[in-house]
């Protein structure tokens, strides 16, 4: 009875830790006194464990994918799952 006790709490702390890795932030990164725009532009990429993958998530490649000359607002959004996977996205708008 006791085994079955503290295998049960062994995977409830497991599920916890597992969901507490989880997370998504989503922020204001700058704004300036250029008019909002109708444009907008992305850039993103993607790390896995740290170490692989290809990020451009800059706001010159956002502003140029958006085809914007003048940036209004820049909003950054970082999504982590379990720290093995990370992906970063800039939204940038403007004219």
């Amino acid at each position: 009875m006791k085994n079955v006790r503290v295998f049960a709490l062994a995977a409830v702390a497991l599920m916890v830790l597992s969901l507490a890795g989880c997370y998504t932030i989503d922020a204001p990164v700058n704004a300036t006194s250029n008019p909002v725009g109708d444009k907008v532009g992305q850039s993103s990429g993607t790390l896995i464990l740290g170490a692989f993958g290809n990020v451009d998530a800059s706001i010159r490649e956002a502003a140029a994918n958006g085809g914007i000359s003048e940036i209004s607002t820049v909003d950054f959004e970082v999504k982590n799952v379990l720290g093995f996977v990370q992906t970063f996205t800039t939204t940038v708008t403007g004219e």
